[in-house]
């Protein structure tokens, strides 16, 4: 059994890229970009006005000359003592020294003055290439495109960008102890953790191509499911079958196949009998049945290997060390992921739910970190929260 830290040397050693692929910008919400974006031009395209109001060349009285709305321009530059009436966002005449808010501006005969106090020179214009300049460094490559990126490179013009495909994964459900549709309870169980993977995936814009492939507990069904995800994904997800007991056929079922297997098991609470492996060149994690601890393993290492598959910069979880807001205590010498809550800078662990419970998750907005090397933690110390996404 290796420790979390090892885990995640170990997986993130074997991420291999997606294919890259050109896309319209307005369609890339979510994904990586595999190339650096350059600028193709400026932002702002010219010198424009900041306000409504007056585009102004020297002292007042100024007599106006023209309007100007935005997209439009004047066919002339300013003389000292002339204006042009100008809105937002419009490109400001050649020699204008100022623009004055409409606001701070009164008629007077067939031209305006201002009141109070002059603007300083170059007042209210946004300059030309002040956000970005011609032929700058956009974006880097692995840069996460959201929302506020899309809206910069669809401002300097940028229509498409080369991103990495989203992975495509297949999930098993492994096990005989689900209740199938019309049947009775008996000693049988709903079936979760195929559909709270494919919300997750969802969530990172990931939509498998199809549904999650079932399999009993027996090697024939198992290597046939494990033969068929490999053929159809770039990554595989099991769930249930990946302990030591006589009906956990998952590790042996890969062997058979000729899989590799790079860890199996993990000194943490919940998931310790996590394991990973390739088969065919493709990445294989093994989870348990426990639907925590797959939501758990799935945040810790199966999320953070499809964004570094995706080339992100960072693949991990955001985390960031923060003080508790009590004291706690735990058992075992195994590390632990429990669900957490930030009130003003400060952690509160909630329930300390079985690896078979998911309440506490519904209301979590981290996973509070606690090593293995520490059992014990006072009012303030400081403990490692990764952010869950959304």
């Amino acid at each position: 059994m290796i420790s979390v830290e090892e885990a995640k040397q170990i997986i993130m050693a074997r991420a291999e890229r997606t294919p890259s692929e050109f896309m319209l910008s307005h369609l890339v919400n979510g994904h990586y970009l595999a190339d650096d974006v350059f600028s193709p031009s400026a932002y702002p395209l010219f010198d424009m006005s900041a306000v409504d109001g007056y585009a102004a060349r020297g002292e007042a009285p100024w007599s106006v000359v023209g309007s100007i709305a935005a997209g439009e321009v004047l066919d002339r530059s300013l003389e000292s003592g002339e204006c042009a009436r100008i809105f937002t966002g419009a490109r400001v005449p050649e020699a204008t020294d100022r623009v004055l808010m409409q606001e701070h501006c009164i008629a007077e005969g067939s031209g305006i003055r201002n009141i109070g106090a002059l603007p300083p020179i170059g007042a209210n214009i946004r300059r030309m290439g002040e956000s970005v300049r011609k032929d700058e460094l956009l974006l880097p490559h692995g840069t996460r495109l959201d929302a506020a990126a899309i809206g910069l490179i669809s401002s300097v013009g940028v229509a498409n960008v080369e991103v990495h495909a989203k992975p495509i994964v297949s999930i098993i459900r492994t096990g005989n102890e689900f209740i199938g549709e019309g049947e009775a309870t008996g000693g049988r169980i709903h079936s979760s953790n195929e559909w709270m993977l494919i919300g997750a995936l969802h969530a990172e814009g990931c939509f498998p191509e199809n549904d999650p492939l079932i399999a009993n507990d027996n090697m024939d069904d198992l290597k046939q499911a494990l033969t068929d995800a490999c053929a159809e994904g770039d990554l595989l997800i099991t769930t249930g079958g990946a302990s030591v007991g006589d009906h956990d056929l998952i590790k042996p079922a890969l062997e058979s196949l000729g899989a590799t297997v790079h860890f199996h098991g993990v000194a943490q609470k919940p998931g310790k009998p996590m394991l990973f492996a390739t088969l065919n060149g493709k990445p294989i994690f093994a989870l348990p049945g426990n639907p925590r601890a797959v939501l758990v393993l799935f945040y810790t290492y199966v999320l953070p290997y499809m964004r570094a598959m995706q080339g992100a910069i960072d693949p991990w979880l955001r985390s960031h060390l923060l003080p508790l807001l009590h004291e706690v205590n735990v058992k075992g010498e195994r590390a632990e992921f429990r669900a957490a809550v930030v009130n003003d800078g400060r952690v509160m662990l909630l329930a300390d739910e079985g690896s078979h419970m998911l309440r506490s998750l519904v209301g979590a907005e981290a996973l509070a970190y606690l090593p293995a090397g520490k059992r014990s933690w006072g009012i303030g110390d400081g403990v490692q929260v990764y952010f869950l996404p959304g």
